[in-house]
């Protein structure tokens, strides 16, 4: 098992920046990717962006790219997320996830094996 726990979210102002970060604990050998996805209210969680644990490759949604960073440091077990020039619609719960095998498209929820809690990302205007 790999438990994720999430921390770093908070309230902002448009254009400002948070860093989210998500600390694994376990199992965390058998990780073979991890990602960030949101859910706003009313609406269903998506995709935000992934990174391969080994190599570091990364992965955005569109939506993302250029503004977020996801970044990992392998010693520490530790994923993070950088979001920068934050708009109001990025408002949501952030989780983090984890893959113990690649699912085929790291973009899609179904492939992760391990979720966090969230935490909650508020962009005010």
């Amino acid at each position: 098992q790999v438990q994720l726990v999430e921390s770093g979210g908070g309230l902002v102002q448009a254009g400002g920046s948070l860093r989210l970060s998500c600390a694994a604990s376990g199992r965390t050998f058998s990780i073979y990717a991890m990602g960030w996805f949101r859910q706003a209210p009313g609406k269903e969680r998506e995709f935000v962006a992934a990174i391969r644990w080994s190599g570091g490759n990364t992965y955005y949604a569109d939506s993302v790219k250029g503004r977020f960073t996801i970044s990992r440091d392998n010693a520490r077990n530790t994923m993070f997320l950088l979001m920068n020039s934050l708009k109001p619609e990025d408002t949501a719960v952030y989780y983090c996830a984890a893959e113990k095998s690649y699912s085929g498209n790291l973009r899609q929820l179904i492939g992760y094996d391990y979720w966090g809690q969230g935490t909650q990302v508020t962009v005010s205007s």
